[in-house]
């Protein structure tokens, strides 16, 4: 499963459009309603389908999102205003599984396009690797297909541009600025593919600890091995035998971090360092933007990502 994949292929780009796409339209459910603009309305089930919404729109789109910063998106539960003015947009950008509620709303909704950003792109089935008797789940539920897509600047390359393509056929009168937008897209996604492949490439251990499983994705694409204190549920409890089994991980594969992240409690994993004598430091999982985040878009959290995993794994 550590084998690198493709790199990202199909999309030319220029330097000249390194992502100058200056202010963006309204990226928040601030502001207008959904299908109440006169530009094409896009509902976006959070922050990473936002992201995609706004960079590859421009000034086309106008972007409302259905998980406030700092709102822990797997657990979302739609409000009736919420519902009604997805029920009003042009067109819809989800993650289909990640958030049960919102594929509930979409499957109900007329909206006409429906992008699910799972079809764009190939979801894998990551074992949890978090030590957990899962009830009875068996091997679906430790395999469970892993929505994280995002962390992957590959996959999410691949997404961005099915969502340009499906941008196109939904308002074709604007189609020429969506691929060139989505072109500087992936081009700066390229870019940071780069950056960690040369970041990550030599360090003195290849395995890190993080609160939930979600960066298996990012693992596998640099050749990393992650150990999840939680699984793919960032509210689930570890066993007492899954603590003292990453103890001895630790000691064994020379970890020094525990990371954590912003959105979820941090006490499992303060708590794992200090009684492993370990280090914690911060690994984004990147669900939303708040002033905790280390950046202020996608690309500023994901390359303070990659400084705390060289400094993690003792890159040189």
């Amino acid at each position: 499963m550590n084998a690198r994949r493709r790199q990202i292929s199909g999309i030319a780009v220029t330097a000249v459009t390194a992502l100058g796409l200056g202010t963006l339209s309204a990226c928040s459910s601030e502001g207008a309603a959904a299908g109440n603009t006169d530009k094409f309305d896009v509902v976006a089930s959070f922050y990473p389908m936002q992201f995609l919404a706004e960079r590859i729109g421009g000034d086309h789109v106008h972007v409302t999102t259905l998980t406030e910063p700092g709102q822990e998106p797997h657990d979302l539960e739609l409000s009736t205003r919420q519902t009604a003015e997805l029920g009003e947009a042009d067109a819809v950008l989800y993650l289909k599984s990640l958030q049960p509620a919102v594929d509930k709303a979409v499957d109900q909704s007329g909206v006409k396009t429906k992008i699910d950003a799972a079809s764009l792109t190939t979801l894998e089935e990551h074992a949890a690797d978090d030590g957990h008797d899962h009830g009875g789940g068996g091997e679906e539920e430790e395999h469970a297909r892993d929505p994280h897509i995002w962390l992957d600047p590959v996959k999410y390359a691949e997404v961005a541009a099915g969502v340009a393509k499906a941008f196109e056929k939904a308002d074709p009168d604007h189609a020429a600025d969506y691929r060139k937008n989505a072109e500087a897209l992936t081009g700066r996604l390229a870019d940071l593919d780069t950056a960690y492949e040369k970041g990550l490439k030599n360090t003195a251990t290849k395995v890190f600890f993080t609160n939930h499983a979600a960066f298996g994705y990012l693992a596998e694409r640099y050749g990393l091995t992650q150990e999840a204190i939680n699984g793919l549920d960032p509210e689930s409890e570890p066993s007492p035998a899954r603590i003292k089994e990453l103890q001895t991980e630790a000691r064994a594969d020379g970890v020094t971090t525990v990371f954590y992240e912003t959105l979820v409690s941090d006490k499992t994993a303060k708590t794992l360092a200090r009684d492993a004598g370990l280090k914690t430091d911060v690994l984004d999982p990147l669900e939303g933007i708040t002033d905790r985040s280390k950046g202020d878009d996608y690309f500023g959290v994901m390359e303070a990502n990659l400084k705390a995993l060289e400094a993690a794994l003792g890159a040189e």
